[in-house]
């Protein structure tokens, strides 16, 4: 069996430096990020990968992260038990005007890297103050694992504010990320793409994904069930919402594959959740508004435990009478 993971870490910042003045604005945008919040920050999200290992037995062997700004927070947090040094980073810098990027942390003693990139996005500018505006990179990485070669996509789409201004943009992306996709499977590769789409697994975006142009339904979203039985990952005021989703290409759904799929899952342990009156049962962040509240993350993480076909010469009795 194995685990492939991802998870929102919520604005995982390096802490600012001391403003020379007041009002110089900060690198985080968060109130007084300082080394302690830091580092207590860093704790808590190795406490969450410590937390599904004793649930599970094992670590993820891939774990797909968004919100992190550069490669430095995510060198310090593989120190940290339970990865204690044993997984590799990969890590572009985007040019997303906030400083956050998606990243993926991998067993290096299960999955080799074979290749990656940085699928950038440029649109134009609604303000036309400069020639074009950027959201975060979409991380492709095609790792070997044992035999299996696995294509692996890691999103963090443009977020609903204003009106959902950032719409077209999604739905750009999502078509572009289809695109790639739908060769890989038309050529007999394994594909998943995770991440925080800012859309639920009913929206139209997701379900339309799931589909080729004539082959019929070429993906599966397992956390299309999970939503539909009032299951969330994270919550805007009153509403329940399942952003954080990981989609599987249907070659993850036959029985002769190296590893399937046997179930999803949102990590909602007790430990990371709020105890608040008002607010119990959601993710224990670490800040609400500018009021520094020390917990983990605005998100749940959400992973997929993949059975593991056994060698069939595993299952030979060599032994002599």
């Amino acid at each position: 069996m194995e685990l492939l993971s991802f998870y929102n870490v919520e604005n995982l910042f390096l802490p600012d430096p001391k403003p020379r003045h007041k009002l110089d604005p900060t690198i985080s945008g968060l109130r007084s990020w300082d080394e302690r919040k830091y580092k207590n920050k860093l704790q808590k999200i190795a406490h969450v990968f410590q937390l599904i290992k004793e649930q599970n037995g094992m670590l993820p062997f891939i774990v797909g992260l968004s919100e992190v700004s550069g490669k430095k927070v995510l060198e310090d947090l593989v120190q940290l038990q339970p990865f204690n040094s044993e997984y590799g980073i990969v890590h572009y810098n985007s040019m997303d005007d906030r400083k956050v990027d998606v990243a993926m942390l991998y067993d290096k003693k299960k999955v080799e890297i074979i290749d990656s990139e940085a699928i950038a996005f440029f649109f134009e500018n609604e303000n036309k103050n400069t020639e074009y505006k950027t959201t975060r990179d979409v991380l492709y990485a095609v790792v070997k694992y044992e035999e299996m070669v696995i294509n692996v996509f890691i999103a963090h789409l443009p977020s609903k504010r204003d009106k959902d201004i950032n719409k077209p943009k999604r739905i750009f992306i999502l078509n572009e990320i289809q695109k790639r996709m739908l060769d890989l499977t038309q050529a007999e590769e394994h594909v998943i793409l995770c991440g925080d789409f800012n859309e639920n697994p009913d929206d139209e975006n997701l379900v339309k994904i799931l589909y080729g142009n004539a082959q019929g339904k070429a993906f599966e979203n397992p956390f299309q069930q999970l939503f539909s039985t009032g299951n969330y990952s994270t919550f805007h005021y009153k509403s329940g919402l399942l952003f954080d989703q990981i989609i599987l290409s249907e070659s993850f759904f036959k029985k002769d594959n190296m590893l399937s799929f046997q179930g999803a899952e949102i990590f909602r342990h007790e430990k990371i959740s709020s105890r608040d009156k008002k607010s119990g049962g959601r993710p224990l962040r670490t800040y609400s508004g500018t009021r520094y509240l020390g917990g983990y993350s605005d998100h749940f993480p959400v992973f997929v435990t993949l059975g593991k076909m056994q060698n069939k010469c595993e299952n030979i009795n060599l032994s002599r009478e």
